[in-house]
């Protein structure tokens, strides 16, 4: 569950099942900063705060670059102009509040360094320099009024957080699966041209200098002309002149084809086999995993231990608990307490007989009203196996008196006609 090479939770993981609430021997303080956590983690709705601070972070950050644009058009900036720097001004200062809040939290993302140590990861990490740069730039002018127009171009920045939508949208965690599995063959792709592109400069400024020494006047002058021919855009404000050059240029015009081609080619593969495997997942041979819902009550033997000290049956797992409002991954150190609610699961057992179970709840005017289940006329094939009496469960005995509202189940050896409301299990 951890990413040990960086020693923080992994970015696709649910922090909900790294740190479950109300895990035992965690002080307040803890608590609540992993409260905050969630919080700010892009894409976790267990709850409505969740939910409502996602909400808030990405309409903050739709305001603001729709601010950055309609300010660029000068009818709009002088007729709406105050409207726009206030906008600016309250989301710019939720992202202040952002940046301090995830800094806060800054341990809980890198729960194996300490408190100095997981703040500096997180300040130095990508996610970090663009969150630092989506409001520091703002404030900067005040303290340093001379580097204005600088600070302004660092607001290009702010857009870089919309790729914390990944959390929501499948196909944008495509594209970023894709491209983390090919990194190496891109940067490999990238590295070649890069390679080409500097002896191509070379190459031209050693045949082109002599003809124009003002366009290729040194080793570096030629990058720009080799940059736009290698990726086959070709602007036309810097070319040969020369026989040879021009022979040149033919030929790294045809190697900036197949050098475009080796990363597009990757990419493409990659998404294939991303969608392929996908498909494979969701094609998979389907088993059936029944599940049942118990409460745990005070002197249940389970209340008080430790997932890690039940003795389940094999193939029986406990799949989630429900503890109040809140749901808790079950997690071999995760404490059961009396009045949690367990969803249990097991495997179907393959080529077994079905069993039939069926449910009846007694009304006051039902034949079984008020009589000992000895004294009922059911068939020899159907057999009384519980009888749940308000919050109480009852394992039945022929002396058990059957009353109104009572929910009887019953076990049949073979479905008939006219059960129609029995559960094939």
């Amino acid at each position: 569950m951890a990413d040990n090479k960086k020693n923080r939770i992994s970015p696709d993981m649910d922090p909900d099942e790294y740190y479950p609430e109300n895990e035992p021997d965690v002080s307040p303080h803890e608590r609540f900063r992993r409260r905050v956590f969630k919080m700010v983690s892009v894409g976790v709705v267990d709850d409505t705060i969740n939910q409502l601070y996602d909400i808030i972070s990405i309409s903050a950050l739709v305001l603001n670059i729709l601010v950055t644009i309609l300010n660029t058009f000068n009818s709009i900036n002088a007729q709406y102009g105050n409207i726009l720097s206030a906008v600016e001004t309250v989301t710019i200062a939720f992202f202040a509040i952002d940046y301090l809040l995830r800094l806060y939290t800054a341990n809980c993302l890198y729960p194996y360094d300490n408190e100095i140590i997981s703040i500096l990861k997180y300040i130095f990490s990508f996610s970090g320099i663009i969150d630092l740069l989506s409001f520091m730039p703002y404030y900067l002018p005040t303290f340093f009024p001379a580097g204005a127009a600088v600070f302004k171009m660092f607001r290009v920045a702010r857009i870089l957080r919309l790729f914390r939508i990944n959390a929501y949208y499948d196909s944008l965690n495509v594209i970023t699966e894709v491209l983390m599995r090919k990194k190496q063959q891109l940067m490999s792709s990238v590295f070649i041209i890069l390679v080409l592109m500097l002896s191509a400069s070379l190459c031209m400024y050693s045949i082109e200098n002599p003809a124009q020494p003002e366009v290729f006047s040194n080793a570096f002058s030629g990058i720009w002309w080799a940059a736009s021919t290698l990726l086959t855009v070709g602007y036309g404000d810097i070319y040969p002149i020369t026989t040879l050059g021009k022979m040149l240029g033919i030929c790294i015009t045809f190697l900036g084809v197949g050098m475009v081609a080796i990363p597009t080619g990757i990419i493409s593969a990659g998404f294939v086999e991303q969608y392929s495997r996908l498909q494979s997942i969701d094609n998979g041979v389907e088993e059936d995993v029944h599940f049942i819902k118990i409460q745990i009550d005070k002197n249940d033997n389970w209340a008080g231990k430790n997932i890690s000290e039940l003795e389940l049956p094999k193939g029986m797992i406990i799949a989630i608990i429900q503890r109040e409002n809140e749901t808790v991954i079950p997690r071999g150190n995760v404490r059961l307490h009396a009045g949690d609610k367990i969803v249990l699961g097991a495997d179907s057992i393959k080529g077994d007989k079905p069993i039939y179970l069926k449910e009846i709840t007694i009304g006051k005017n039902h034949g079984w009203n008020g009589q000992m289940i000895k004294d009922l006329d059911i068939s020899r094939q159907t057999v009384i196996i519980m009888v749940k009496r308000g919050d109480k469960t009852i394992v039945p005995n022929g002396n058990l008196k059957i009353l109104e509202g009572d929910t009887v189940v019953m076990y049949s050896k073979k479905r008939t006609g006219t059960d129609r409301s029995d559960d094939n299990l």
